[in-house]
């Protein structure tokens, strides 16, 4: 028996007050569950991993409608990812949003999913393997024939101070930065090329593992390349207006500095 045939069933012998009529005449604009942590199969780049997903599932609902299904998002999940349906992909989440709009009976509905996404890197010159982590959000939103996908990204990466460099008798401060992409594609992109593309900007991108060539190494490819906030974002940004899949992009830097108890932080958009 679907998600569907139970609700019905259910209805005939039982109540539905969540479906009965509202007199005040205020229409929500997102109303489900949050926080929902369930583990899945992601699909990326070609190949599978197991991860565990954190949930937002939400529907618009009408002014004259008392409430919603809450038991619905959670026995949609339990479907979607049981044992035996195919990994989850953006595209699996865009036809988890059409269903879900179906099952609850709405016009329109957003769908978040958050999880670590892990991608095997080499090292630059011992070439050992390692596993980084990346946090990868998706979300889609609208109605069941013009959901928007918005895929996001949060890559590690290291900053060199150009002014240190240019004023220091030796040395420059430098420190550990998050680059945060966001996008709107038309056409399939992977989060791993988004990887990618912010790591080339970057005065040098990490690894989980390095051999003491490979630290060298690293440590003067971000003295040779330095850069400040506003770079970071300047570059992403050029290198994703580069890019015809994309239509829209935010891209944000945060640099812990190792100077100051505070973050220099820089934002733009196109």
């Amino acid at each position: 028996m679907n998600i569907r045939d139970t609700g019905a069933l259910l209805a005939g012998v039982m109540a539905d007050v969540q479906g009965s009529p509202d007199v005040r005449e205020l229409p929500i604009q997102r109303v489900g569950v949050k926080g929902l942590r369930y583990p899945l199969r992601w699909r990326s780049a070609g190949a599978d991993q197991p991860s565990v997903g954190q949930f937002g599932l939400y529907v618009a609902l009408p002014a004259e409608q008392k409430g919603t299904h809450m038991s619905r998002f959670v026995a949609l999940l339990e479907d979607r990812l049981a044992d035996g349906r195919p990994a989850l992909d953006a595209a699996g989440l865009r036809a988890m949003l059409v269903e879900m709009l179906g099952l609850l009976e709405a016009d329109s509905g957003r769908i978040e999913l958050a999880l670590p996404l892990f991608v095997r890197k080499t090292a630059p010159v011992s070439q050992v393997q390692s596993l980084m982590d990346y946090d990868l959000s998706i979300v889609v939103e609208g109605g069941a024939h013009d959901p928007v996908t918005t895929m996001s990204v949060v890559v590690p990466c290291t900053s060199l101070c150009p002014c240190s460099k240019t004023i220091s008798d030796y040395g420059a401060h430098n420190q550990r930065s998050h680059l945060t992409v966001s996008v709107v594609a038309d056409a399939t992109i992977e989060p791993e090329e988004l990887i990618v593309l912010a790591e080339q900007q970057a005065s040098s991108e990490i690894y989980g593992l390095l051999k003491r060539v490979d630290e060298k190494h690293v440590t003067e490819r971000a003295y040779d390349n330095p850069k400040f906030v506003e770079d970071l974002v300047r570059d992403v940004a050029m290198a994703l207006r580069r890019e015809p899949r994309v239509r829209r992009f935010v891209v944000e830097a945060e640099n812990f500095e190792s100077i100051h108890n505070h973050s220099a932080y820089a934002r733009i958009e196109g």
